[in-house]
């Protein structure tokens, strides 16, 4: 019969991820006491740490390019052209099947 998977809550996981930080107890000390694997704390460690500055950030800050789903004047101009010089083509080409 297949095991069934063990999931863990987040404050759970930043629990044990903070004992890891703290360093007063090694990390194989920490995975037995809570019955985890040494790999799964290391990982919830790194989340933490990596995580971390993002409690600080100011929330005033503008949006950078990924977040804006606007396309850039650059783009837009870019497109503009195109359509131009498509959109003439296509006059030239009726003209001359017209004709």
């Amino acid at each position: 019969m297949a095991r069934k998977r063990r999931s863990f809550s987040p404050p759970f996981k930043a629990k044990v991820a903070l004992e890891a930080v703290r360093e007063v107890k090694t990390i194989s000390e920490i995975a037995q006491k809570h019955k985890l694997h040494a790999t799964q704390i290391n990982l919830w460690k790194k989340q933490l740490l990596e995580g971390a500055e993002d409690i600080f950030e100011d929330g005033r800050t503008k949006p950078t390019k990924e977040t804006s789903n606007e396309p850039e004047a650059a783009e837009l101009y870019e497109q503009i052209g195109r359509l131009k010089v498509q959109l003439e083509w296509l006059k030239k080409k009726v003209a001359q099947d017209g004709d």
